[in-house]
């Protein structure tokens, strides 16, 4: 289960500002931010099932995904993870792209897929679980601070409307210069460990289980193994065409960080791992 929040096309220095935690399994098997192979797609990689949770391209364009949260499942469902390397590899424009996956929503579980390429200042929300409709349904997202959870964007469940506001307050701090996607302010946001009581949990799965997945920041210890946040990742795409990925990760029981700097189109690149 995993969050997001990001700025879009209503900040003056970034076209794009993303932040995210990835929450899973801390034993399954990831390669953290890396390029593939091909050198043409930036991202960590989930080694399981082969595709990602969050990536962006050479090109400009960027792609993430989150699980729906339900009940039931698809035995034989295609890897949610595909979806995102589907697009960065993909010539198609988001809303060509999200027009033909439409046809194909059924063969995968519960999914968010945000899609965008910031040359054209495009980026398209595609789900499979609307809450407004029984049928997959896709929108062009508008300029604005959104919150992508494990329901529909921007529904309103009370940890994404926690990180909803303390986004928009760092934004708010870092409105005219540089965003600091690499500090510490960043990394506290994402790492809130506040959970809600149980009249504000969504009611899909136990009590017990929601108000464990309420905190932004999630670890808990199952019978399968500890489960929770075990990435929090930071994207930014400037006006002028640079980008920054910056991603923290546990890896061997400690959290280190990778960052990664190129420009839109070429192949400048700064590399920097701790």
């Amino acid at each position: 289960m995993c969050i997001s929040a990001f700025i879009w096309q209503a900040h003056p220095i970034y076209s794009l500002i993303l932040l995210h935690n990835r929450d899973e399994y801390h034993d399954r098997p990831t390669t953290p931010l890396i390029w593939w192979e091909g050198d043409q797609i930036l991202g960590g990689r989930d080694n399981l099932a082969g595709g990602t949770w969050l990536a962006c391209s050479r090109g400009g364009r960027i792609a993430f995904v989150t699980n729906v949260r339900e009940i039931q499942k698809l035995p034989n469902a295609m890897s949610r993870g595909a979806l995102p390397v589907n697009f960065l590899e993909s010539k198609k424009d988001p809303k060509a792209f999200a027009e033909e996956l439409m046809k194909e929503t059924d063969n995968y579980n519960g999914f968010n897929l945000i899609i965008a390429d910031i040359s054209s200042r495009v980026m398209v929300y595609i789900t499979n679980r609307s809450k407004e409709a029984s049928y997959p349904t896709m929108e062009v997202v508008q300029p604005g601070i959104h919150v992508l959870s494990n329901a529909s964007l921007d529904s309103p469940w009370p940890k994404a409307e926690r990180l909803r506001s303390s986004f928009k307050g760092l934004l708010e701090t870092y409105a005219e210069v540089e965003f600091p996607i690499e500090e510490e302010t960043v990394e506290k946001l994402m790492r809130d460990t506040t959970k809600d009581d149980g009249i504000n949990l969504p009611n899909i799965h136990t009590r017990e289980w929601e108000h464990l997945l309420s905190s932004i920041f999630v670890k808990v210890d199952t019978s399968e193994g500890c489960y929770g946040t075990r990435s929090i990742s930071a994207l930014s795409f400037n006006v002028n065409g640079e980008v920054r990925f910056c991603e923290k990760y546990i890896d061997g029981g400690s959290w280190k960080v990778s960052t990664e700097t190129f420009h839109i189109g070429t192949g400048s690149e700064c590399r920097m791992h701790e």
